[in-house]
């Protein structure tokens, strides 16, 4: 289900398609994991990054985000005032601790990465280690999904230079993105990332690559949402809705700067 899913639904992804499927299957079929299942997804906003955790949700838990084993904390919203972090932490942890006891199997999904504060990180580490147990709670068959736009540049550099070399997209392998996302984003003196220590720890499993999405991209997520709603496909609302967002760099305008966030949006404009 997971891999039909990432196949109909996801455009313009070949990379996460190909991590995601490995990691969660991988994940899933290995009774005897050694830590649980930490996964950071990156990129630009609207390319995909929640809409991947929202399918992996479905593909393991029968209510998909609904299910009460699924935990999403987004840190503007759930963790805003840095002078409360210490309650934070303490919050934080005891709602793991809680969680994992009841359901071994637990996902939590942290929205905004970059924009939370390191020491919150960095309390959630102890249950990313290679522990048996902590505190008599075994966390091993949980999974953490970080979401952040931290790395976006990197990666938009990375595809830019294969676009300017004749290159497909399909070509850029996870090589070619992997090592340039983990220094990026280990760089990146504004992202809390960069002050915690999961990165230098070793914790995250995989860094997924989200690259940014071409104009082709952006007409597939609007068909995609014209059938979801029951209409019949308009090709010149299709076309029209498409050339209204707007792409970058200035010259090529190769890359739709929101993605696919606004497509639901401007449809609203045209059936209402």
């Amino acid at each position: 289900a997971l891999q039909e899913n990432l196949d109909k639904k996801l455009f313009g992804q070949h990379l996460v398609n190909k991590v995601v499927v490995k990691a969660v299957k991988g994940f899933l079929n290995n009774s005897n994991a050694k830590k649980p299942l930490a996964l950071s997804l990156h990129g630009w906003t609207g390319t995909g990054k929640n809409f991947v955790s929202k399918i992996i949700a479905e593909s393991i838990y029968k209510g998909g985000l609904q299910s009460k084993y699924v935990h999403q904390f987004v840190a503007t919203l759930h963790f805003p005032h840095a002078h409360s972090i210490n309650l934070y932490k303490d919050q934080l942890q005891s709602w793991i601790r809680g969680n994992v006891s009841i359901c071994p199997r637990s996902l939590f999904i942290f929205d905004e990465m970059d924009k939370m504060h390191a020491g919150l990180i960095d309390s959630i580490k102890p249950f990313l280690d290679y522990y048996e147990l902590l505190d008599g709670v075994s966390y091993r068959q949980a999974i953490f999904i970080f979401l952040s736009n931290a790395g976006a540049e990197k990666i938009t550099e990375v595809a830019l230079d294969f676009w300017r070399n004749g290159k497909t997209r399909e070509d850029i392998q996870l090589t070619d993105m992997q090592n340039a996302l983990s220094v990026s984003v280990f760089n990146n003196k504004n992202s809390g990332f960069w002050h915690s220590t999961l990165i230098d720890r070793n914790l995250i499993d995989y860094f997924v690559p989200f690259l940014p999405l071409e104009y082709k991209h952006v007409k597939m997520c609007v068909r995609v949402e014209i059938e979801s709603r029951g209409y019949a496909v308009d090709e010149d609302i299709l076309t029209r809705v498409a050339d209204e967002m707007t792409y970058f760099p200035r010259e090529e305008r190769i890359y739709s700067d929101k993605g696919c966030k606004t497509v639901d949006a401007k449809l609203d404009y045209y059936y209402d």
